[in-house]
């Protein structure tokens, strides 16, 4: 993330990290106040895989998502929803979906892209 915004965050998948305490509207004022700008590119990707390990499995999904979005012109994504299906077991195996949003942080020299 850029210097200028300062917020808690955490290493989720290698090369990224995850905003801990902000939703998209906090997250978005932060930037914001410090001359920046938050927007959302076009479209919703979503991505499924099958495990054992909940935690797992859903950052194994955010990786798959940011693989499938290398070609965008994006520094950011938002997690719009985790859908984890005890009843959609396959082969005895948990079923996770997660939707995300790519975004972009644009602003002033200071807020270069992460």
């Amino acid at each position: 993330m850029p210097e200028a915004v300062r917020f808690e965050s955490e290493c989720s998948v290698p090369g990224w990290r995850l905003v801990k305490d902000l939703d998209r509207y906090g997250l978005d004022r932060e930037i914001r106040e410090a001359g920046g700008t938050f927007f959302c590119l076009a479209g919703e990707i979503r991505a499924t895989v099958f495990g054992i390990d909940e935690e797992k499995m859903v950052r194994r999904t955010i990786a798959e998502i940011l693989a499938r979005l290398k070609l965008e012109k994006f520094n950011s994504l938002e997690i719009t929803q985790v859908a984890s299906e005890a009843s959609r077991r396959f082969l005895g195996l948990l079923c996770v979906t997660v939707s995300a949003q790519s975004q972009h942080i644009q602003g002033p020299a200071r807020l270069a892209a992460a």
